[in-house]
């Protein structure tokens, strides 16, 4: 069993890098949970989210401070995957046996992988973000001498989705999300991680409150040594984001996301 001092150590390493996609790191802490600290899967997923409340502050803080956060991209996200979350949590609970839920891990994984690796570079460049177009329907802005735009209502129907898929899964749904707006909407990463941290962290919220109204409360204490080293974690890489390549992101997120799919998905 890995030792509890440890815990904060894993997780600033996990999520210093995570966070620089606008991920917690939460869908990294799971296995470790389940196979190495035996703790059952619905109170593992809990403890997620309640690791995600602790740690992911930080990281909004400094991305705020830095300019570089869309208020219409994180309520579009919301506006669905609340909702979603609240489904997710009730499948999660009510459908899926702990042999299931492994593959499940697995096969998510996966896909986070392949998407990771299949983006296409959008910019290095990183500056501060100008709105020109703030409506219902669509958002335009500037970013980097490049003008961007997303269809809000879609990204609130693929984060319904998304959050059914993160709320079964124990995450906010950041590590889900953040691959579609970099690689189907064409937004670039250092945009979009702000957004995504402050709709994991609301969701996240209304997970554990879901969770635990279900009977399956969050392990506080293993929540709370990861969250330490997640809050510093999330800083860090927050603030050192803006001088990463978008393609050393991806790469170092994909391969540590390949390592954990393939072990959940060939493990008999």
């Amino acid at each position: 069993m890995v030792m509890l001092e440890l815990l904060p150590i894993i997780a600033f390493v996990v999520s210093f890098f995570t966070s620089q996609a606008g991920i917690s790191g939460a869908f990294l802490l799971l296995p470790i949970q389940i196979s190495l600290l035996n703790i059952a899967s619905p109170i593992a997923s809990s403890t997620n989210l309640a690791y995600n409340l602790i740690a992911i502050p930080s990281g909004i803080y400094r991305y705020r401070a830095e300019k570089r956060f869309i208020p219409a991209l994180a309520l579009s996200i919301l506006a669905g995957s609340i909702p979603g979350m609240i489904l997710g949590s009730f499948i999660r609970v009510e459908f899926m046996p702990e042999e299931t839920f492994k593959r499940f891990v697995g096969l998510v994984l996966l896909y986070f992988g392949i998407r990771l690796v299949t983006a296409k570079k959008k910019s290095n460049v990183v500056g501060e973000i100008t709105i020109k177009r703030a409506d219902i329907f669509r958002v335009e802005f500037e970013f980097g001498g490049k003008t961007f735009d997303f269809p809000t209502l879609a990204i609130s129907a693929i984060s319904f989705v998304v959050g059914m898929v993160g709320g079964a899964y124990g995450v906010g749904g950041g590590a889900l999300i953040t691959p579609i707006l970099v690689t189907t909407f064409g937004l670039p990463i250092y945009v979009t991680a702000s957004a995504t941290l402050l709709s994991t962290f609301v969701s996240s919220a209304v997970g554990v409150a879901t969770y635990t109204l279900m009977g399956y409360p969050p392990n506080l204490e293993v929540a709370i040594l990861f969250g330490m080293g997640g809050l510093a974690g999330i800083y860090c890489g927050a603030r050192v984001q803006r001088y990463m390549p978008e393609r050393m992101i991806r790469i170092i997120l994909a391969v540590v996301v390949f390592t954990l799919a393939f072990r959940y998905l060939l493990k008999p």
